[in-house]
Parts: structure tokens; C-alpha cells; sequence
């Protein structure tokens, strides 16, 4: 039978005030526990799970963000993967996904390559499902037509002189 590995040292006090937390398979994840009310930006590098309320904004660039839920945001998200279990409203710009569960709801645009809605979910808003190679592709184009129309007009202006 499988039994947990036991990783307390023998030599530390009973008492001891050093504590390690268990921590998910995936890594370290920020919480917003249901009775927390934020109301400001919240920016940071490791995952976030709010089930609380949130008023702001979100920018947590390269990580997931999850709506429990309890949880209710009135904020712009930015963020590489967004689940919404609970309430929000606001724009989101994810650079992975967006996940809207049966029981979520969104108020908002969103721009994401992946666009995920299961049935009863609810989302009001526009929703712009473009790769970031595509964003990057349009801008370029877009740089290179303003650059190349820009050309003859100072050559035009050069031969007629």
C-alpha cells in the first residue's frame, strides 16, 4: 500500500514555527479567498484563482486566471489563459484561452485565439479569435503598406523638382 513520503526532519522542534504548505502539482497559485474584496490593479507572475471580489484591473501576462464560482470581477483581464466559473465584467485579452464554464458568465469583448463555451454559459459581448502570429502578421502589413505608400510620394516629390 502507497503511503505519503513523510518529509519532516526528526531534528526539528515540535514546535517549530518553520511551516512548508502543500502545494498543487502545477506549481504555486495565488488565492482570493470568497470574503476578500480588491478593488485596484493586481499584476503578477504566478497563477491566480479568485473567488472573491475583484474591481480593477488584471495583468498576470503568461498565466492563468480562474473566476470561481463565488467569484464576481469588474475588470479588464490580461492574462494567457482565463476560466470563468463565476461573474465577469469586463474586457479580456488572453494570449492561449479563454474557457467559459456552463455555470460563468462574461460581460465584455475578448480577443483570444481559443474561444471555449459550454452550453448554459452566458457572454455578451464581441469576440475576436485571432492567433498572435495573425495580430503580428496584420501589423506588419499594415507597417509595410504605410512605409511603401510613404515611398512614392518622396520620390514623386524628388522627380518632379
Amino acid at each position: 500500500m502507497l503511503q505519503p513520503a513523510q518529509n519532516q526532519s526528526p531534528k526539528a522542534p515540535a514546535n517549530s514555527t518553520t511551516y512548508t504548505p502543500v502545494r498543487a502539482a502545477a506549481g504555486e497559485q495565488a488565492t482570493i479567498g470568497a470574503s476578500v474584496v480588491i478593488k485596484g490593479e493586481i499584476s503578477g507572475s504566478e497563477p491566480l484563482y479568485i473567488d472573491g471580489k475583484v474591481e480593477g484591473s488584471i495583468h498576470v501576462s503568461g498565466q492563468r486566471v480562474t473566476i470561481g464560482r463565488s467569484g464576481s470581477v469588474t475588470a479588464n483581464i490580461d492574462a494567457k489563459e482565463v476560466v470563468i466559473m463565476g461573474s465577469v465584467k469586463g474586457n479580456i485579452q488572453c494570449t492561449d484561452r479563454l474557457d467559459i464554464r456552463a455555470e460563468g458568465s462574461l460581460t465584455g469583448d475578448v480577443a483570444a485565439p481559443r474561444v471555449s463555451v459550454e452550453d448554459g454559459a452566458m457572454l455578451k459581448g464581441s469576440v475576436d479569435v485571432r492567433s498572435g502570429s495573425q495580430k503580428q502578421d496584420k501589423a506588419q502589413n499594415q507597417k509595410s503598406f504605410t512605409t511603401e505608400a510613404d515611398k512614392p510620394k518622396a520620390a514623386s516629390a524628388v522627380a518632379g523638382a
